[in-house]
């Protein structure tokens, strides 16, 4: 019976966003069908801290299974002799023994990950993640057991594997609860925020804002509701719930606010229609997506992966996760550390040519639009006059560039020195502090001007926004200015869709070349 209304919500759920790419990335740790759509906690966009808290509890999970196995060895079989670490680490261990207990690791690595120990925990409460937590400690336990058996191992009684399995949940238990509290902290001081917009009045979509408003531990910032006019709306509003914009003006809001996250609270039988296109907005823009499950209008939808009562599927159309985000991460930070420290010899040097060159600060500091249409400060070497974008106006006629960008070959605003730096890409390099602080990557899409962004008339080129931007990317090394903005669009997308650790590498490579060569530099 579950099996059936599980597949029935699934199938509603993909009519909904039928041709939607979101699919194929919704939470992937289903213990009983993996890969399908999950009505339940989120698994949303990992970034590297998220990443490098995965890994850890990972790391430390296998840790506590092993500090159980110890214990319980040592309280089992009495072995007075390894009561202290010393002793312990100074025993033989026969190859065999060595190569089961990895097996074993292993095993258990799998079945944790499986039960879905690793997903996002922000929406589930502390019951169901001790239930998950017991339920993988008890297949750790039975897998613990059935080796013994196969392998014929006395040692290994009934008691010995109660003992490891009450050590091992209670442990894990108290690490989880600590995390949580540690996390709810952070959030609670502003920290680990995400903003959400609700799309629906009604009193699904107040009972999901009043929970959301209520557990600030969750790290939620609501940013108000969307809807149209209806005979409840007098009522909404007198109630004091803000709605931002209608379901019409949906997608400009979109564009022009920061949101993290959409909920769609609305009927499906009456707003089909406006529920698929919103989910295809939110697709084009890079935003996820969650559907609160009851507005299928099917009874029992409601599982043990549940958030206060109510079921929910999320679509996510980001860049997939696992540790090749935390090597891009890790690598940004090392290759960005490493060039700043290498390169400050030089930017000294820079630094007084451009003084000598011209009047104006040394460097040019201009807002973008980053990851998420999150605004950031871009440091690049100043290459033009130091009142640039105030005579932008006066030379828009010039513009040599095709849609909303800003280009000329010969820009009258350019300094001297400011060619030969733009030429080789130089002006470039204090860019090596956005990576740094994690407003940029090596490799993205390269981050554009505000004035630029507002002239966007396509929704579905501002998925581009949905990573995080980079100091290169396919249009370096394909041409750069001398590309179209339709064909750079097209490049940006095209990386975001095949994106993979050893593309960033690839053209890292091939970026070195491209700066040589100079071609398409403005």
């Amino acid at each position: 019976m579950t099996c059936r209304r599980w597949w029935t919500a699934e199938a509603v759920a993909a009519r909904l966003f039928q041709n939607s790419e979101f699919t194929r990335y919704t939470n992937l740790n289903s213990p009983l069908f993996p890969g399908a759509l999950w009505f339940g906690p989120d698994y949303l966009v990992t970034n590297f801290r998220r990443q490098i808290l995965i890994k850890t509890f990972m790391l430390v999970d296998l840790w506590i299974l092993a500090v159980s196995y110890v214990v319980t060895a040592v309280q089992i079989w009495h072995l007075t002799a390894f009561r202290s670490f010393t002793a312990f680490i100074s025993m033989r261990v026969r190859l065999p023994n060595l190569l089961l207990f990895l097996g074993l690791f292993y095993c258990w690595h799998v079945v944790f990950s499986v039960i879905g120990l690793y997903g996002s925990k922000r929406l589930a409460n502390r019951r169901q993640e001790a239930m998950d937590i017991l339920k993988a400690t008890s297949i750790a336990t039975f897998v613990l057991g059935l080796a013994v058996a196969v392998l014929q191992v006395r040692m290994i009684t009934l008691p010995f594997l109660l003992m490891f399995w009450a050590s091992s949940s209670l442990i894990l238990i108290l690490c989880r609860s600590l995390m949580r509290e540690t996390l709810a902290w952070v959030r609670t001081h502003g920290h680990n925020l995400r903003y959400v917009l609700i799309v629906g009045t009604n009193h699904r979509a107040l009972e999901f804002a009043r929970i959301i408003e209520g557990r600030p531990e969750l790290g939620y910032q609501l940013i108000g509701f969307v809807d149209g006019e209806w005979r409840e709306s007098r009522k909404f509003r007198t109630n004091g719930k803000s709605v931002v914009t209608d379901l019409e003006s949906f997608s400009d809001f979109l564009r022009q606010h920061v949101v993290d996250e959409v909920a769609i609270a609305l009927p499906v039988k009456s707003f089909y229609s406006e529920a698929a296109r919103i989910a295809a907005v939110c697709q084009e823009q890079g935003v996820i997506v969650r559907v609160l499950a009851s507005i299928f209008e099917h009874q029992g939808l409601v599982n043990d992966r549940h958030f206060e009562g109510t079921a929910i599927a999320t679509f996510s159309p980001a860049l997939s996760d696992g540790w090749p985000m935390v090597c891009k991460r890790l690598f940004d930070i090392l290759i960005s550390s490493l060039s700043l420290i290498v390169l400050a010899p030089i930017f000294l040097i820079i630094a007084v040519l451009i003084k000598f060159d011209s009047t104006g600060p040394v460097f040019f500091v201009q807002e973008r639009v980053g990851l998420n249409k999150r605004r950031f400060q871009i440091y690049k070497f100043r290459t033009m006059a130091d009142d640039a974008e105030s005579k932008q106006s006066e030379i828009e006629c010039l513009n040599e560039a095709d849609g909303p960008v800003f280009k000329i070959t010969n820009d009258p605003r350019v300094t001297r020195l400011g060619k030969l730096l733009r030429k080789a890409s130089i002006d470039e390099l204090p860019q090596f502090l956005n990576v740094l602080k994690g407003d940029m990557s090596l490799v993205g899409p390269r981050p554009l001007p505000v004035r630029d962004y507002k002239a966007f008339n396509r929704d579905s080129v501002r998925r581009r926004f949905s990573v995080r931007p980079g100091i290169t990317c396919l249009w370096q090394v394909n041409g750069r200015s001398s590309l179209s903005f339709q064909e750079w669009m097209e490049l940006d997308l095209h990386y975001i869709d095949h994106w993979s650790f050893w593309l960033d590498m690839k053209l890292l490579v091939k970026t070195i070349p491209a700066v040589v060569k100079g071609v398409g530099a403005v």
